[in-house]
């Protein structure tokens, strides 16, 4: 790790004005990903600037929404009473995501904003990278693929995003609030990411100089399912091979609403809007569970190590709506 200069924000605008005065700056919050690729030798920021004493930790429901601030911990997250309570499927995400001692370090903003665990784009020594050098290649694509993605992926790059939490937001709509330079923003955390094959370079629409200061959850009716499924190479401390996550309302044995997330396939986290189509007005059934899964892996794009990942991601998803919707096989 290179030697660098380090600088505590004491509150939001002055955080941002730094980022903007050093394009090569980079935010230290929990560090749990951050100082890992810093290690690595990946990002070699001159300045690290410590965001941690912003007053960005708060965990609020607001009428029907959760509010909450980007320094807010993983652990406070799934600890909440209004997540225990109306949003199991985010609970569920962060329990499976990391040990304790890593949920009590890692923030939500952080979580939202970590980099891919691509073992080529973490390793210097590789360069056929397109994630770290644009045009350079992808040497996953050619090489050991297990780990990695089969949806929004391409020759150009097959870098899977790894958090758990991010899934069950995009399927439950929710909203990252931005702070800039000149104005606030917000944007649907479905439009946030960029999927590989679109930009392997760059993962989301923020810019250098604004941070996310919350995440807005909308909270789903008080008739809504839901759940999260990670299937894995281990019970613990292990990233997805492919999960799901899943919110439905059933009303006589119809889905009258459906939300579907998909985690371990994705470049980035994955809507299923797919399976939404094919699962909102139809009968709770295996076979329609079935014909869901099908649409939503219907475009993977494989390489040898991961083809398995598409009939995997299909048990993976047809299995959590027979848990939500509690539907036998």
């Amino acid at each position: 790790m290179r030697a660098f200069d380090y600088v505590r924000a004491t509150d939001t605008r002055e955080a941002v004005r730094l980022l903007a005065e050093d394009p090569a700056a980079s935010c230290l919050a929990g560090g749990t990903t951050q100082l890992d690729l810093m290690k690595d030798g990946v990002l070699e920021p001159p300045r690290l600037i410590d965001i941690t004493r912003l007053p960005l930790h708060g965990i609020e429901r607001r009428g029907a929404a959760l509010h909450v601030g980007a320094l807010a911990t993983m652990e406070e997250l799934a600890a909440d009473a209004t997540v225990a309570a109306r949003l199991p499927m985010v609970r569920e995400s962060l329990l499976r995501g990391a040990s304790v001692q890593l949920r009590n370090m890692a923030t939500i903003g952080g979580n939202l904003l970590q980099r891919t665990r691509c073992r080529y784009f973490r390793d210097p020594t590789v360069p056929e990278c397109n994630k770290r050098t644009p045009g350079s290649g992808c040497a996953a694509a050619q090489g050991a693929a297990r780990m990695h993605a089969v949806l929004g992926a391409s020759e150009r790059c097959i870098a899977l995003h790894a958090s758990d939490l991010a899934v069950a937001l995009v399927a439950l709509d929710a909203v990252v609030h931005i702070q800039g330079p000149a104005e606030a923003r917000t944007v649907p955390l479905t439009e946030f990411y960029l999927t590989a094959d679109e930009s392997p370079q760059r993962e989301n629409v923020l810019e250098h100089a604004e941070l996310i200061t919350a995440v807005e959850i909308p909270l789903p009716s008080a008739a809504a399912r839901s759940g999260y499924l990670k299937v894995r190479d281990r019970a613990s401390y292990e990233f997805a091979l492919a999960s799901a996550a899943v919110l439905l309302v059933l009303e006589d044995g119809m889905i009258r609403q459906a939300r579907v997330g998909l985690g371990g396939v994705g470049t980035k986290p994955w809507r299923a809007y797919e399976s939404e189509h094919v699962l909102t007005g139809a009968s709770a059934t295996t076979a329609t569970f079935r014909e869901a899964a099908d649409a939503a892996l219907r475009d993977a794009w494989t390489v040898p190590g991961t083809a398995f990942k598409v009939p995997l991601a299909r048990r993976t998803l047809v299995r959590e709506l027979q848990t939500v919707s509690e539907v036998t096989a």
